[in-house]
């Protein structure tokens, strides 16, 4: 198997999964498409509950110090906020929505919503990482084929009231685990165990956002949030070391 053969399985997954949704989604009427999108938001819920159980696991809880395991999550999410903010990255995202929105003539509000939505939840998984690091280091593909399975019955039921928006977050994946298999090609495993831990439980946080945002109780702009995703590893690298 090839290196990059997950993130195509997964970016083909996820425009299959795509096409049938869309076509499901047009004989179903609005009151079922809007609760598909409720059982999302429920179901990514749980997906963030999942995410953040290594915050109470020994091995992230040996490697940082006594009653100091939230701080660098949560200095992460501060200053992650700060920079993405600074840098406007949910406008940004939203804007190559709107550019794709156009290019496919598709309807406004819903082409956005599922490009934003979706894109952020494919890219920001654990698996996403840790399986496109296994895939560059020549460990397999076993995660990145899980993935695929689930981004595939994910963007069916999102695109099934979300459209062709979904669909085009194939395209973001596709940078974004590519950018960590050539990581896991360049430089083998990247991270310890513990810094793994800490950007897992991160993107648990974010997924939340995003389950509140589907389930319209709070429109967090979790796009602005992204850079605590890659902070949230370093800060707990230099917690380990120096405190």
């Amino acid at each position: 198997m090839f290196t990059g053969a997950g993130t195509l399985l997964n970016i083909a997954t996820i425009l299959i999964g795509s096409v049938i949704g869309i076509f499901i989604g047009e004989r179903l009427k609005e009151g079922a498409r809007n609760l598909i999108t409720d059982v999302l938001g429920m179901i990514t819920i749980l997906g963030a509950a999942s995410a953040v159980i290594p915050l109470f696991n020994e091995r992230y809880l040996e490697m940082i110090p006594n009653g100091w395991s939230t701080m660098p999550i949560l200095i992460a999410l501060l200053l992650g906020s700060l920079i993405g903010s600074a840098l406007n990255l949910e406008h940004r995202v939203e804007q190559l929505g709107e550019t794709l929105r156009k290019k496919f003539k598709s309807e406004e509000g819903s082409f956005v919503e599922g490009f934003l939505d979706s894109s952020l939840l494919f890219a920001i998984g654990p698996l996403a990482i840790m399986g496109s690091i296994s895939d560059g280091i020549g460990s397999g593909i076993d995660q990145l084929t899980l993935k695929s399975i689930l981004d595939g019955f994910a963007a069916m039921a999102f695109a099934s009231s979300l459209g062709w928006g979904v669909a085009a977050s194939a395209i973001p994946v596709g940078i974004y685990q590519g950018f960590w298999t050539l990581i896991g090609l360049a430089l083998g495993n990247v991270m310890a165990d513990y810094q793994l831990d800490a950007m897992t439980i991160t993107g648990g946080i974010l997924l939340l956002g995003i389950g509140l945002r589907l389930l319209k109780v709070k429109n967090i702009a979790v796009g602005n949030l992204l850079p605590a995703l890659f902070l949230a590893p370093v800060i707990a690298l230099l917690f380990n070391s120096f405190l």
